[in-house]
């Protein structure tokens, strides 16, 4: 009888070492896995959407004396500002409005009226009929960027690949930051990290054009 006893014991306890080792195997498995499915956050709208949360400030970033608020998407907050209406009624225009109130995230390099305004004269208004919606699309996605790119994440000689699918090219001096095509003078950035709920988007001083 002690002899079962002593077995049945001996089983039982081989058979807990048993559960705890594949309990142990378990728990490394999901913490790889873990690591693996976080290995790139910028990626990952869920952890855009916390990097938003932090980033933004409660009130606000303010442009054209209106707060941009994190619970907004990018065409949301950009048609609040009067400074770049040109370049929503060229998005409206450009069949992208659905596109950039997507789930992304988008980073958005947004060009003022007055960056509007130093294109050769028509230029904006040509690009605004119906023949040229194409063009026009290529153009405004050169100023669009898969991703979120605050400005700490933007350096001096990093190239962008655009959702045009052209490349960007950023420059960083005294703490300014400027894009340009790598040929024409290039826009600086007035106003960083405008968080929106499916990107960010820095108001810019220049229209970028493709080469």
């Amino acid at each position: 009888m002690k002899k079962q006893f002593f077995s049945l014991a001996t089983l039982l306890a081989a058979s807990a070492l048993t559960l705890a080792s594949c309990g142990g195997d378990k728990t490394a498995e999901t913490t790889a896995d873990a690591t693996v499915s976080t290995a790139n956050p910028a990626d990952s709208v869920a952890a855009m959407a916390g990097d938003s949360a932090r980033m933004a400030k409660p009130e606000g970033v303010m442009v054209d004396g209106v707060a941009m608020t994190a619970d907004k998407d990018i065409v949301d907050n950009a048609m609040g500002a009067k400074s770049v209406s040109t370049l929503v009624s060229a998005v409206k225009a450009a069949g992208l409005v659905e596109t950039l109130k997507g789930a992304g995230p988008f980073t958005v390099f947004a060009p003022t009226n007055a960056a509007f305004d130093k294109l050769p004269k028509g230029a904006v208004a040509g690009l605004m009929l119906p023949e040229s919606k194409a063009k026009l699309a290529g153009v405004l996605t050169y100023h669009v960027i898969a991703g979120r790119l605050v400005a700490a994440d933007l350096k001096d000689g990093q190239e962008l690949t655009t959702v045009n699918g052209a490349k960007l090219k950023v420059m960083v001096k005294d703490g300014k930051v400027m894009i340009g095509n790598g040929k024409d003078a290039p826009a600086t950035v007035q106003i960083a990290d405008v968080i929106s709920s499916n990107g960010v988007t820095h108001v810019i001083d220049g229209v970028v054009l493709p080469l």
